[in-house]
C-alpha cells in the first residue's frame, strides 16, 4: 500500500515567518517568483558584515552550541548516541588522526569551488563546526545519496559513488536529520553569490546556478528534512553577527517557488479548490462550476499527469512511480500548487 506525503506549498507567509527577522526586511520580495525573487533576495542579503576567519571559532558558541557542546552535523546523532563529542575552545583542531580528535571549521560548500576568495571563505552560513577527521573524508566531494559507501562515519554520514541521477562521481552523504540543513545553506549559496557564482567550478554548479541533478536532489532534500528550530536558531544567531539571513530558513517555500519546475506560478491559493491523499489515491475537490485541469510534474519539470476533471469527480487515482511531485491545478484563472512525495 502506497503512502503519499504532502508538503503543501500554499502555507500561509505568516506560518514560516519566525521571529526576530526584522520587519519589513523581505518587502521588495514580495510577489516575485523564479529569478526576479532570486533577484530581490539577492538584494536584501548581499553586502553583508564580513567576519575574519580566525573569529569563527568564537561565532560557533552562539551559532552552533548543542547544549554546551558543539553541534557537529557530521558526527552528531540525534536518533541514538553520538559516539564524540566536542568542548568549544579544547576541542578545536590541531592535528588529528581518526574521528573524535578535535573539530574544525567545514566549509560545507567547499572552498576549493570559489578559489578561497572572499567574502564567500568566512561566511557562516555555511561554515560549521565538525569532526576533523570526517572533514578531511568528506574532502572537497558534492553532496549526493550513496548505496556502497567506502567510508561511514559514526553518525552514519558516508562517501562514495552518487547514486542519484544525474551525476556517478565520488560524493559525500550526510545523515537524514541534516539534509535539509545542508540544502538550504547550498539555495543561500547560490542566492547570496548569483552576481559571481558563474565563475565557480564544482560538477554541482551550472553557471550562476546549481546543475540539474544538484537542483531535484536539494529539493528533495529539503521536502525530507524540513526547518528545525536548531536552524531558525542558528539563522537568527548567524543574522546578528553578519547582518543576513538565509531566507530558505525563514521562508522554506521560497525554494520551490526560486528553483522548483514551477516557479512561475503567480498565485498559490485558491479556496475553490483542495487536494490531499489517502490510501495512494489523490483527491481533488473542486466547488467550480467549470471544469479543472490538474497537472502533475516530477521535479525536472517533465509532466507525468495532465487531465481535466469535470464538475462533481472528487477522486484521481495517482498512477505514477514513487518519488517527488508538484501537483498544479487551474480553476477559474486562478492556480493552486503542491508538492508531494509518494
Amino acid at each position: 500500500m502506497n503512502r503519499i506525503i504532502f508538503i503543501i506549498t500554499i502555507l500561509l507567509v505568516s506560518k514560516f515567518s519566525f521571529a526576530q527577522i526584522p520587519t519589513g526586511y523581505y518587502n521588495t520580495a514580495a510577489g516575485l517568483q523564479g529569478e526576479p525573487l532570486r533577484t530581490a533576495l539577492y538584494n536584501i542579503i548581499n553586502g553583508h558584515s564580513v567576519k575574519d576567519y580566525s573569529t569563527l571559532w568564537g561565532y560557533f558558541q552562539t551559532t552552533d552550541n548543542n547544549g554546551g557542546m558543539v553541534w557537529d552535523m557530521y558526527t552528531d546523532n540525534p536518533s541514538g548516541t553520538t559516539t564524540y563529542t566536542y568542548n568549544f575552545g579544547s576541542g578545536q583542531c590541531g592535528n588529528y588522526s581518526g574521528e573524535g580528535d578535535c573539530f574544525n571549521r567545514e566549509h560545507s560548500f567547499p572552498k576549493s569551488w570559489f578559489n578561497d576568495a572572499s567574502p564567500m571563505y568566512s561566511d557562516l552560513f555555511h561554515l560549521y563546526p565538525t569532526d576533523g577527521w570526517v572533514n578531511g573524508k568528506r574532502s572537497n566531494y558534492p553532496y549526493g545519496e550513496v548505496n556502497s559507501p567506502t567510508y561511514t562515519s559514526s553518525n552514519g554520514s558516508k562517501v562514495g559513488s552518487n547514486v542519484f541521477p544525474g551525476y556517478s562521481g565520488i560524493v559525500f552523504e550526510p545523515i537524514d536529520d541534516y539534509k535539509g540543513d545542508f540544502a538550504r545553506t547550498y539555495f543561500y549559496m547560490v542566492t547570496r553569490y548569483m552576481n559571481v557564482s558563474s565563475t565557480w567550478t564544482s560538477d554541482m554548479l551550472t553557471g550562476d546556478n546549481l546543475s540539474g541533478w544538484a537542483k531535484t536532489m536539494l529539493i528533495s532534500w529539503d521536502a525530507l528534512d524540513p526547518v528545525s528550530q536548531k536552524e531558525i536558531d542558528r539563522n537568527n544567531a548567524v543574522h546578528d553577527v553578519q547582518g543576513n539571513r538565509n531566507p530558505y530558513i525563514d521562508h522554506p517555500h521560497w525554494i520551490d517557488w526560486v528553483f522548483g519546475p514551477t516557479a512561475s506560478v503567480s498565485e498559490l491559493e485558491n479556496p475553490q479548490l483542495s487536494m490531499f491523499s489517502s490510501e495512494g489515491t489523490l483527491h481533488v475537490n473542486s466547488v467550480s462550476a467549470k471544469e479543472v485541469s490538474l497537472t502533475i510534474v516530477n521535479m525536472v519539470g517533465a509532466t507525468v499527469k495532465d487531465v481535466i476533471i469535470q464538475p462533481g469527480d472528487n477522486l484521481i487515482e495517482l498512477d505514477v512511480a514513487n518519488g517527488m511531485y508538484i501537483a498544479s491545478s487551474t480553476v477559474e484563472g486562478r492556480m493552486y500548487t503542491l508538492k508531494f512525495v509518494k
